[in-house]
């Protein structure tokens, strides 16, 4: 069986104040076409289909007309992240045409899609984003207290729920979507923490068993098998969404199943519509790269002692998909909060504190030498005045 593992769509979001809709449209014509070519037999999305509970309603039209693009050709399952909405993203679920499959149910986590080929039947089980506040009654024991409030103890109990269901089809092959922080898994800046009491993940050893464990949450693709305990990955989000992710190469996961125990994993570049560039360096530096790196999504970290004039304008005019600017002047020790001003203090020293500052560095000697010339200039006019 042939399944595509894609995750961590985040229909909805923006990149610094960009509208991204455009680019996650191509990547869901991209994604159709891949389907179709490479025959593929079911698509999995562990989670955060939405950036958020209550989507924009272009991003609520795109997920509709790709799941029914892909029910044309292919099996889809989904589970709810920790950004979605399992309520709102399952709405309807009973609903849905043949061939889509939106597992958002935890007291249901143990219903698995059932799909066969020649080697029998395969197993798909959803496990959505499992809130340890709510999952940890949801996952209780009929009667018992609820579960521990962590990660690891929702998971397991659900985890065992999918073994004990898994053991009755003997011989079929698990696939399990998992949307959560595998201990050992490398972050990046735009997921959203998951910390419950000081603790973010779950240890991989709990995970194990699978013939496929389909992780969403992460945005980087990543192989974490070995510490699992048997095949399980990451795909990642097929789209950047900060400046920490400009180095990730976006995937999508081609996995074939055989008999029990036999996967194979093909990653597949998706593809990238405009790349992100970090430039560090004096603003002539920084505007030197340019020629290679002009339609980039830019952050510009400039570095020169004094703020040059215009930043903004002149950084735009050679690079015009700009996204972040940072002044980090070279040399100068920046100022951790804005000095507190005593009664009585010497004005010039207010003024050198300020631009302190504002700078993040000490006043260079004629730059002392200006403010205090200002000084007496006014302190001379009000003199006048008087």
């Amino acid at each position: 069986m042939r399944i595509l593992h894609t995750s961590d769509w985040h229909l909805g979001r923006t990149l610094h104040g960009v509208d991204l809709q455009g680019d996650q449209e191509r990547f869901h014509d991209w994604l159709v076409e891949l389907v179709a070519e490479r025959e593929v037999d079911a698509v999995v999305v562990p989670g955060d289909v939405y950036d958020r509970a209550v989507p924009p309603v272009e991003a609520v039209r795109l997920l509709g007309r790709t799941l029914a693009r892909l029910a044309e050709v292919t099996t889809v399952i989904l589970t709810p992240g920790n950004h979605d909405s399992a309520t709102r993203l399952g709405f309807g679920a009973p609903l849905l045409r043949a061939g889509v499959h939106i597992l958002a149910d935890t007291p249901g986590i143990d219903h698995p899609v059932i799909l066969e080929d020649r080697h029998g039947e395969v197993l798909f089980f959803g496990l959505p984003y499992l809130e340890p506040d709510l999952a940890r009654h949801a996952l209780a024991p009929a009667g018992g207290q609820p579960l521990g409030r962590s990660h690891e103890a929702v998971t397991v109990a659900a985890l065992d729920r999918v073994r004990r269901r898994a053991a009755d089809h003997p011989g079929a092959r698990t696939v399990v979507l998992a949307h959560t922080f595998v201990t050992g898994g490398t972050p990046s800046d735009s997921e959203r923490d998951l910390r419950v009491g000081g603790v973010d993940s779950v240890p991989a050893a709990v995970l194990g068993g699978f013939d496929y464990l389909a992780l969403g949450h992460l945005h980087g693709c990543q192989d974490l098998s070995r510490s699992v305990g048997g095949p399980a990955h990451y795909s990642g989000s097929p789209l950047a969404f900060s400046f920490s992710e400009k180095d990730h190469g976006k995937s999508v996961l081609l996995i074939d199943l055989e008999e029990p125990g036999v996967a194979t994993v093909e990653r597949i570049r998706t593809p990238v519509p405009r790349a992100l560039t970090e430039l560090h360096g004096t603003l002539e530096e920084i505007l030197s790269h340019a020629p290679e790196h002009g339609e980039d999504h830019l952050k510009a970290v400039v570095t020169d002692r004094a703020r040059p004039p215009h930043l903004q304008e002149t950084l735009r005019a050679a690079y015009p998909h700009l996204l972040l600017t940072e002044y980090r002047p070279e040399g100068r020790e920046a100022a951790a909060a804005a000095p507190a001003v005593a009664r009585g203090a010497d004005p010039v020293e207010v003024m050198d504190e300020f631009l302190a500052h504002v700078t993040g560095g000490a006043p260079t000697p004629s730059e002392h030498a200006v403010l205090e010339d200002a000084y007496r200039q006014v302190r001379a006019a009000g003199q006048e005045a008087s």
